[in-house]
């Protein structure tokens, strides 16, 4: 074996902790589950590697490069366990973070509001100071003021401060000469400003975005050095990459420094790992959603690319970053039912995650929960998941499911399709909202199921969207995992400037993306990126000049002003279903993104007893609907060739995931290993 050979992506869920290896020199793959360790995430994923090359027969010194997706800062975020924080900002205007937009969380709910700011008013402080709307200086930073913030810092006893001055995108010498004194005042306060966050226009998002930076800061940096020394240690040449919330990887310096790059890290590398699927499989569309033990995450991909989002919440708070635009729901294996006030029964959100658990996980729950459903109905192996080293409890299953049956007049069965029936339900409309609201017909899509429980629930969410063709990964609920080695080390530069789209403006418009380049040259030398893995993506936010809301257009190269007009216009028909060509246009912002590109895995090698002709190894009853069961093969998918047909119904086992076949689909596995299903009707 030669050294450092093993590229190894670590996704952490909320119930397990995945792992994708890959030896690039052999071509050989290797897959590994472990429960999380939501205390501390780095635990598990020591562990787990470890458990990996025990099991494999490599050595962790051997781990060339290593890809984390991590939910720690969104858990932070979730739970409030960020640091004690501080917020400096142009005087007057401390209030803003808390003002925010008028715009009701809940249209009818009377009582939501939006959740307080993470610095309390008596640790938000003001600077005397002003950059006008044009970049000018209208009143120089006034160091009286600056000395008076600094000793209110060190008096509230802040473990870190966000800094945010108006207009700071168009000019950051304010914002840059307040740091500096706040690090030579303080230097063991954690600082970010937010004109190294996200120098953007709209204040109060970008004011949100760099608050909730400086909150996860300090124990971020923690666990990102915790975690490099640990690798370090057992992995001197591993290289460490940490996904961000736009698909690409980023140091683990970076990550400590913009730890709010990671909040939605884990679906980001789903995502990639979809695309790197379609691809080998020659899909260009698809609709994919990623169904863990928690939630639901589903994403629209049109030509191989993933659309990109800048205006997201992350637990109740704006977030002004690029993110992969993914729709969240509730709506996982490990989701509760329960009956709400109105006697009706409810899916979601609440889960019974990594601990308890659902009940055939013998770990003390009792709650009924999507994967209990499942089991009840006969669709999950009765030797267990993960290759039978997990075992089932039906019997506590039916216990807890029962509940639900009893006091509906159900039979078990019954109340168990109904709970998977309402399940899918909530990521149908997810999956609207990403595809009919945007002006995408999801019948020209393939579906794209993923995570432990994805490939269990595409035949509900497909028959109900009308889509006719399931594309199952060859490692579905390790695909976050394996996402991670295929997606591309990224860095994304923006300058933030309103300008009418016309001739007169090609040449400041040519300017700013030559800015970025010099921008991308340096971070491509500092990452030591070789010319020929070397890539970029441009991309123009424009508006008529009467919206509020910019679409974002994304280009090869500049193309001329007409060229912009055209495809603005386009755009915005695909949105809105109209476009105007006389009113006037505007840039609001250039996007660039620079990009190291990295060798991917190849197609996973054939297991030497495959065949095309596979025998079932088992039969058992399935419940398909609630009428009757059926006598239904069960599959070991390790033993699939390329070429294998199968006529629905069947059960497919595999290591990560259980895939079902309804009865009348048909099922081919295709020369990158994938299951291509077909549907031909279903028996509910």
């Amino acid at each position: 074996m030669q050294a450092a050979s093993w590229s190894i992506g670590v996704d952490v869920g909320g119930t397990f902790t995945d792992f994708y290896a890959f030896d690039r020199h052999s071509g050989s793959v290797a897959l590994h589950k472990t429960s999380s360790t939501p205390a501390n995430p780095a635990e598990a994923i020591l562990t787990g590697l470890a458990e990996l090359a025990a099991k494999t027969g490599f050595e962790i010194a051997d781990v060339g490069a290593l890809a984390h997706g991590t939910t720690v800062a969104t858990n932070a975020l979730i739970q409030r366990r960020g640091a004690r924080v501080a917020m400096v900002t142009t005087e007057n205007f401390r209030d803003l973070v808390e003002i925010g937009r008028q715009i009701r969380p809940k249209l009818y709910d009377l009582k939501a509001d939006h959740p307080m700011p993470l610095a309390p008013r008596d640790m938000r402080f003001g600077v005397r100071e002003r950059i006008g709307a044009d970049g000018k200086v209208v009143v120089p930073l006034d160091r009286d003021s600056a000395d008076a913030v600094i000793e209110a810092l060190k008096a509230c006893g802040a473990d870190a401060v966000a800094v945010t001055f108006l207009f700071s995108y168009l000019n950051p010498s304010h914002e840059q000469a307040m740091k500096a004194l706040i690090a030579e005042a303080l230097p063991d306060i954690a600082i970010s400003v937010s004109s190294d966050v996200q120098p953007e226009f709209r204040e109060y998002e970008r004011s949100s975005t760099t608050l909730l930076n400086a909150y996860l800061q300090p124990s971020f940096s923690r666990y990102m050095s915790t975690l490099k020394e640990s690798l370090e240690r057992s992995s001197p040449e591993a290289r460490v990459g940490i996904n961000q919330s736009n698909g690409g990887l980023m140091s683990v310096d970076k990550a400590r420094d913009f730890p709010i790059r990671t909040a939605m890290s884990g679906p980001a590398a789903g995502t990639m790992g979809a695309i790197h699927t379609a691809r080998l499989s020659g899909r260009a569309d698809i609709i994919t959603f990623d169904m863990g033990g928690t939630s639901a995450d589903v994403a629209l991909i049109r030509n191989l690319e993933s659309k990109l989002a800048f205006d997201r919440d992350v637990a109740g708070f704006p977030v002004r970053m690029p993110m992969i635009d993914i729709n969240t729901v509730g709506a996982g294996g490990g989701s509760i039912g329960w009956f709400d006030r109105d006697g009706l029964v409810k899916v979601g959100p609440v889960s019974a995650g990594a601990v308890p658990g659902p009940a055939c996980y013998g770990r003390g729950g009792t709650e009924p929960t999507v994967t209990d459903a499942n089991a009840v109905l006969g669709r999950l192996s009765g030797h267990g998941l993960l290759g039978g080293s997990m075992s089932l409890d039906v019997e506590a299953s039916r216990q807890a499911v029962g509940k639900i049956a009893d006091r509906l007049g159900f039979t078990l069965e019954r109340a168990a399709i109904g709970m998977l029936d309402i399940v899918s339900a909530n990521m149908v409309r997810a999956i609207r909202a990403i595809s009919v609201e945007r002006g995408h017909d999801p019948r020209d899509f393939v579906l794209m199921p993923f995570g432990g429980a994805g490939p269990l629930h595409a035949e509900g969410c497909a028959q109900a969207l009308g889509i006719a063709e399931i594309v199952i990964p060859y490692s579905p609920g390790i695909l976050c995992a394996q996402g991670l080695l295929v997606a591309d080390r990224s860095e994304s530069f923006v300058r933030s400037q309103r300008l009418a789209l016309t001739k007169a403006n090609a040449a400041a418009l040519s300017g700013l993306v030559a800015s970025m380049m010099e921008e991308a040259e340096a971070w491509w030398k500092a990452e030591a990126v070789e010319q020929p893995a070397r890539g970029r993506k441009l991309a123009v936010d424009m508006r008529y000049a009467s919206q509020n809301y910019e679409l974002q257009v994304p280009f090869d190269d500049l193309p001329s002003i007409e060229e912009m007009r055209q495809l603005f216009f386009q755009a915005h028909e695909q949105a809105y279903g109209f476009h105007s060509e006389t009113d006037p246009v505007d840039v609001v912002a250039v996007r660039l993104t620079a990009l190291g590109r990295l060798p991917s895995p190849a197609i996973p090698p054939v297991p030497a007893d495959a065949t095309s002709a596979p025998e079932p190894r088992d039969i058992r009853p399935v419940w398909f609907d609630a009428v009757a069961a059926v006598e239904t093969p069960v599959y070991d998918r390790a033993t699939f060739a390329p070429g294998t047909v199968l006529q629905g119904p069947a059960v497919i086992d595999q290591f990560d995931a259980t895939c079902l076949l309804f009865p009348g689909d048909v099922a081919i596995v295709d020369d990158a290993m994938n299951i291509v299903i077909t549907r031909k009707g279903s028996a509910r």
